[in-house]
């Protein structure tokens, strides 16, 4: 049972893999997963050697057949006889042989429903009757009980890997792309694992969005509690990109289950060397363990709350604030910082008292209420010292600052009775996210519309890890549907530096678009071109473009599915040979990888979606 306001891990099965065992009271374990190809077995050694010194408990290398998969157990002597006794991680897609041959040679296979039996993914509408989704799932079983086997025999473990982007045909005719076929395409094979008395087995649903992410992964513990299976879980969030924007989007996703005590292993997936991807991972689960045993948050969900959809809460409009207007963004600049970054201007920004002469006209300021004067575009905030001067102010907008102790039963009357207020919610618990859901909770139970900003201050003087934090509490609080803004405050980071984290974790929970989004895979062996150079290309090339998605895909594996509602795919096809898409059809293949990128902008220009 989760505790959404006290924090505690969920209680998951044990999963033997190799030395390291996975999930029960075992550490929440850290992996990446290599881009050199499987065949290159001196290369794969070596960049193995610097994923596990850079913090990779285990280690996974993509088996397109038979030949990598038995290569695998020559990667695996060769580390062995280095002193470095990590598990290795098949991945395999497509392909159920080399799936039988890596069980015999490494600690641990992952495959994929979504097309470890059923065909290739074709993006057609088809229709079965219940009679022939039976006799696809007894081929399934047919297919999938020989592997297990042999995976008890060799004491593999197994992960169950389902992505968004690649469910089968068969799964979406029947329950479409939501999360309900996703869990749905994950339980077809725990039952059978259960059936077959077989337990060692990890389980990972990842999308790019991560709404749909952190819904399905939700309702797969929920579907799986039902029928008392207790699997431990990989987190991740696919193609989220690199540098600032992969880093927020990946805290945004996993930070959140993590906070529900979800999750026993974590890949952050960056379009950047795998070796970069292990610290960030280990950062972001050690900030989370912080708030083990905490002091006790009494607090329970409001009866209109449901965790599994998490719609947004609803509050009345106070001038641009709350209700179904996009969340804002408030500056603090009462340091006298007013340096700003004219890509990622804020809606409001708290000078405290002075207005210096050289701000932009447009700019809405909040002032302290001590020395609030009516004029244009200035608002006065109050503390909760002050809230029974509310009533004697004139000004059409007011802002509260609130902490989350604050806000007793007397002052949401308050809040109730007067119409124009706009809460800025603040906390200082070591478990500040438990504390401000609980503060929303209240609310609702109250029946309370008032809009709340929530607010937190870090003091971090390493951006990544000021990233991290900030998307992990706060993303959280967005998914859980509490829409209505953003105030992020690091005393030792540059106030523009927080105003692009806001914007970037407002985007990153599909709050609000404020630029291009790029949704790309990490690389791995697989892949077909140099994508890290490639994606820093597409975004010189595209990033002044404002609310487009484009996604860079390595290869067909789970691009073009991943990126499906991207507005338009660059994905590998051959050896420096790329396709490219308008949604999700094809409409340019095979061009060679030094023309793709013009070709790229050419089709956006086609398609008027271009402004220079």
């Amino acid at each position: 049972m989760v505790d959404y306001f006290n924090y505690h891990r969920r209680k998951s099965s044990v999963v033997k893999i190799g030395n390291v065992p996975l999930g029960g009271d075992n550490p929440i374990r850290i992996q990446s997963m290599a881009n050199v190809s499987t065949m290159e077995t001196q290369l794969a050694v070596e960049q193995a050697v610097r994923m596990i010194q850079s913090g990779a408990e285990y280690v996974r290398f993509t088996t397109q057949g038979e030949r990598e998969a038995r290569n695998l157990g020559e990667i695996r002597k060769k580390l062995h006889d280095a002193g470095y006794n990590t598990p290795l991680v098949a991945d395999v897609h497509f392909n159920p042989k080399a799936a039988d041959v890596a069980a015999v040679e490494v600690e641990k296979v992952r495959i994929n429903p979504g097309n470890y039996v059923d065909k290739i993914k074709t993006f057609s509408v088809l229709e079965y009757t219940d009679e022939e989704y039976a006799d696809e799932l007894k081929k399934i079983r047919e297919r999938f009980v020989p592997f297990l086997n042999i995976c008890k025999k060799h004491h593999t473990a197994i992960r169950i890997g389902v992505n968004h982007g690649s469910l089968s045909d068969r799964i979406m005719s029947r329950y479409g792309d939501t999360p309900e076929g996703m869990v749905e395409s994950c339980m077809e094979f725990l039952r059978i694992c259960r059936d077959e008395n077989f337990s060692d087995v990890v389980i990972s649903i990842k999308a790019s969005n991560t709404v749909m992410m952190v819904r399905t992964v939700r309702l797969l513990i929920y579907t799986m509690d039902k029928e008392d299976m207790h699997y431990p879980l990989h987190l991740g969030v696919t193609e989220a990109g690199d540098g600032e924007d992969g880093r927020i989007k990946s805290a945004v996703g996993i930070g959140t289950l993590l906070s529900d005590g979800i999750g026993d292993t974590v890949r952050v997936s960056l379009s950047e060397d795998p070796e970069v991807e292990s610290p960030v991972a280990k950062k972001l689960v050690s900030y989370i363990l912080r708030r083990e045993n905490h002091p006790y948050i009494e607090a329970s969900l409001a009866p209109d709350f449901d965790p599994l959809k998490a719609e947004r809460y609803r509050t009345r409009r106070v001038g641009n604030i709350g209700g179904s207007a996009l969340p804002v963004v408030i500056s603090d600049r009462s340091r006298g910082d007013y340096e700003f970054d004219f890509s990622s201007i804020p809606d409001y920004i708290y000078i405290k008292k002075e207005n210096p002469a050289n701000l932009p006209d447009n700019l809405h300021l909040i002032v302290d209420a001590s020395v609030w004067k009516k004029q244009k575009n200035v608002y006065p905030l109050f503390e909760a010292s002050a809230i029974n001067a509310l009533g004697d102010c004139e000004a059409s907008v007011k802002f509260v600052h609130l902490s989350c102790k604050e806000l007793t039963n007397e002052v949401i009357k308050q809040l109730k009775q007067e119409t124009n207020i706009v809460v800025i919610l603040t906390t200082h618990h070591i478990n500040g996210l438990g504390e401000q859901r609980s503060a929303f909770h209240r609310l609702m139970t109250a029946e309370c519309d008032v809009p709340v900003v929530i607010a937190r201050e870090y003091d971090e003087t390493d951006t990544e890890t000021v990233e991290l934090q900030s998307a992990a509490d706060m993303g959280a609080l967005l998914l859980d549907g509490f829409r209505d803004g953003l105030m992020l405050t690091d005393h030792a980071c540059k106030a523009k530096l927080m105003d692009n984290y806001m914007f970037a974790i407002l985007q990153a929970s599909c709050c609000r678009v404020s630029k291009t989004e790029y949704i790309s895979c990490p690389s791995c062996g697989r892949t077909l071109y140099d994508l890290q150079t490639t994606v820093a290309r597409i975004k010189e090339a595209t990033s002044h473009l404002k609310g487009l998605k484009i996604g860079v895909m390595g290869c067909i594996v789970n691009g073009p599915g991943e990126m499906a509602d991207a507005d338009y795919g660059y994905v590998g096809s051959g050896r420096n040979r790329i396709n490219l898409y308008k949604g999700k059809e094809c409409v340019l293949k095979n061009i060679p990888e030094e023309e793709a990128v013009n070709c790229l902008v050419e089709l956006i220009k086609e398609n008027g979606d271009w402004m220079d």
